[in-house]
This record gives C-alpha cells, sequence and structure tokens, in this order.
C-alpha cells in the first residue's frame, strides 16, 4: 500500500511538525522508495534460516574474576591532601537550600 501525501501531513501532525507542501512531497516519495525496498526483502528466502538474537556471534568475551591483594587504608591515604583517619575528605558538592 503506497503512502500518499495526505499520509505523510497526517503523520507530520502527529509529530507535531510544521512541513511544506514541498517537503510533504518530498517525503512521500522517499517513504514509497523505502517501503519497496522493504517490499523487495519480503521476496528473499528465509525458510531454512534461523533467527539471529544477535547479528554477530560472540561467545561470552568477559575476563575471568581473579581475587588480588588490594591496597591498605594507610598507602591508598598517604598522599590525600585533606583526610582523617580512614576516609579521603572532600569538599562539599550538594547544595541544601
Amino acid at each position: 500500500m503506497p503512502v500518499i501525501k495526505k499520509d505523510v501531513e497526517h503523520i507530520a501532525k502527529l509529530a507535531r511538525l510544521k512541513i511544506t507542501e514541498e517537503e510533504a512531497e518530498n517525503y512521500t516519495g522517499q517513504l514509497n522508495q523505502i517501503l519497496e525496498y522493504v517490499e523487495k526483502l519480503n521476496e528473499l528466502d528465509t525458510e531454512n534460516v534461523e533467527p539471529l538474537s544477535h547479528p554477530v556471534e560472540n561467545v561470552n568475551v568477559f575476563r575471568d574474576d581473579k581475587l588480588k591483594p588490594s591496597i591498605n587504608t594507610e598507602d591508598a591515604l598517604k598522599n590525600a591532601p585533606h583526610k582523617d583517619d580512614q576516609h579521603f575528605k572532600v569538599p562539599k558538592v550538594i547544595n541544601q537550600d
């Protein structure tokens, strides 16, 4: 079913777009070209083609989690400009108006 100019104007109204007569005619042609292409795709024989959940068939590409020792609190705070016994001190960034 081809798209007519009235359809384009209705879609533009729903999308709250103001289009000119020239744009409506241009979009009508473009939408009909798109629909013709999709119709060509419908002609393809996909009888023996399995559906894909993703276009690229990658296996899990994540690395394994490995437990590693962490830096201790004293070394982490060693170069901090402002700190207390176990925490970094930072300026307040949230207003409480």
